[in-house]
């Protein structure tokens, strides 16, 4: 058995996987909200007995630097982070990694093959693109997440209400909900389509579009490509990571 994690800024999601590598057993958290109280009821489960190793990746290092230490104190167990891993026989990275954060990397493995491009939008707490030529990592773009610049209008400007987002026929609003949410979602939408038709201008490439995280199906039909939406891309990739570990 083996523990894979995924620690964001926002939510950690946590699954045990067995030898087959098939997910048999998931937990969400609020990333803030993790603690020895919670790691040790999550130890206590019937499944932590037969783990023997755990695979991360985490874009919060004191949040992950409590999960390893605790894995390796109580369930006395090695615990990798997927920037550890030699990942070269999967993936080539042509940047520099430390600037690359891992749940990017472990999207890259979820999709990389030797004959097919991808773009991977991640609508996180950042909006992030990542290029992937072949089995080449290339680099990609980072913008202000969708709900974290929602928030913040939000707390800085008086007159505008609490409001979510939802997908909208018109450009024009005729109230400030209505003209917050079309600024929102078209705003991004055109963000989208940019960053993708840019960088399919400057590498001279056709890709394949896979979306994940909490806003890819407000975008997926407005977008004018063929989406994939995999809200599991990054777990998949640390479970492709794992065949790495012996």
């Amino acid at each position: 058995m083996i523990i894979i994690g995924d620690i964001g800024n926002t939510v950690t999601k946590i699954c045990f996987v067995n030898s087959k590598f098939k997910i048999i057993k998931r937990y969400n958290f609020d990333t803030k909200h993790i603690n020895n109280s919670l790691l040790k009821k999550l130890a206590k489960t019937k499944f932590s007995k037969s783990v023997n190793k755990a695979v991360f990746c985490s874009v919060v290092p004191k949040s992950f630097k409590l999960v390893r230490k605790f894995l390796i104190r109580f369930l006395k167990i090695k615990v990798y982070e997927l920037k550890d891993l030699k990942l070269n026989s999967l993936l080539k990275i042509k940047v520099n990694r430390t600037q690359i954060g891992s749940d990017r990397i472990s999207n890259a493995l979820s999709v990389v093959n030797n004959k097919d491009n991808f773009i991977i939008l991640d609508f996180g707490t950042a909006t992030t693109f990542d290029v992937l030529i072949k089995n080449v990592y290339y680099g990609g773009v980072i913008a202000p997440g969708v709900q974290l610049s929602l928030n913040t209008l939000i707390k800085n400007a008086t007159l505008i209400p609490n409001l979510d987002l939802k997908k909208v026929s018109k450009v024009v609003g005729s109230n400030t909900i209505s003209a917050v949410q079309s600024g929102f979602f078209w705003g991004y939408n055109g963000l989208i389509m940019n960053i993708i038709n840019l960088i399919k201008k400057e590498t001279g490439k056709t890709y394949k579009i896979i979306t994940t995280g909490g806003f890819s199906h407000l975008f997926k039909n407005s977008i004018d490509k063929k989406i994939i939406i995999d809200k599991d891309i990054t777990i998949k990739g640390l479970i492709k990571a794992c065949n790495l570990i012996n």
